[in-house]
């Protein structure tokens, strides 16, 4: 079964950065499309960054110069350089990939990782 496991939030202050992980389990990275999703206080889940299979990435425009998002093949990870940090990203941050062939991503979700932007 496919698994994700979301860490590496926390506290920041605006401006500050913070990098997420996401171990997947059951399905290899490098050959699917990774995104990452957040959920904020009283709001659906969003997508906020896609990379492909081919290495090119894609965010939601309220993230596009602050936020990058990677891989590690070799540990089987996604990760989420988040810099820049506005109160505005304040949320729970899931992983999640691509079913392959259809455009749905997997119906199981993790715990998800608590990002909280205050001073």
């Amino acid at each position: 079964q496919v698994q994700f496991v979301e860490s590496g939030g926390g506290l920041v202050q605006p401006g500050g950065s913070l990098r997420l992980s996401c171990a997947v389990s059951g399905i290899a990275v490098s050959i699917n499309v990774m995104r990452w999703y957040r959920q904020g206080p009283g709001k659906q889940r969003e997508l906020v960054a896609t990379i492909s299979t081919g290495g090119s990435t894609d965010y939601v425009d309220s993230v596009k110069g602050r936020f990058t998002i990677s891989r590690d093949n070799a540990k089987n990870t996604v990760h989420l350089q988040m810099n820049s940090l506005k109160p505005e990203d304040t949320a729970v941050y899931y992983c999640n990939a691509v079913v392959r062939g259809s455009a749905h991503v997997y119906p199981y979700w993790g715990q998800g990782t608590q990002v909280t932007v205050s001073s």
